[in-house]
């Protein structure tokens, strides 16, 4: 298991063979949460549509980790461009081609091209939960109050 400042190992398989290779996922900055994912085909969204959009590559997390799909805000300020389960979860079991479920939530077609940085892939560790079935769940502040309870 990787520490704090430590790199975790992700193994990448490139997929798809849609072109040149593309990039491969980095972090931008040294403070970078996220590395950049990239389309691997041509993107062309009408307002209010959505699909798929493939990136080339497959990875392999490691067990006690997962791979966040998150959008990038850039985008999603000027385009109105997001992901739509964001964030998505990629298992550490799963080893399939990384896809982006692309939202054009804005009022003009986005078009954006092969290669381009639609998401960020954010490793990040997973705790396992161990469900206990109670007659009655111990009391707090809140309660059951739900959306709003807590004021402003």
């Amino acid at each position: 298991m990787s520490t704090a400042g430590s790199p975790v190992p992700v193994a990448l398989l490139r997929v798809g063979g849609r072109g040149a290779p593309l990039d491969l996922p980095r972090y931008q900055t040294d403070g970078a949460a996220g590395m950049d994912l990239r389309a691997d085909e041509p993107v062309d969204l009408a307002p209010g549509e959505r699909r798929l959009v493939p990136t080339g590559i497959a990875v392999a997390i490691p067990p006690g980790f997962e791979g966040q799909v998150r959008p990038r805000s850039g985008l999603a300020l000027k385009l109105g461009l997001g992901v739509v389960n964001a964030p998505g979860t990629i298992d550490s079991d799963y080893r399939g081609e990384v896809g982006v479920i692309l939202a054009n939530w804005g009022s003009e077609r986005v078009v954006l091209a092969r290669g381009e940085r639609i998401a960020q892939l954010v490793i990040a560790p997973v705790v396992r939960a161990a469900i206990q079935e109670v007659a009655e769940l111990p009391g707090t502040g809140r309660g059951g109050g739900g959306f709003g309870s807590t004021g402003r």
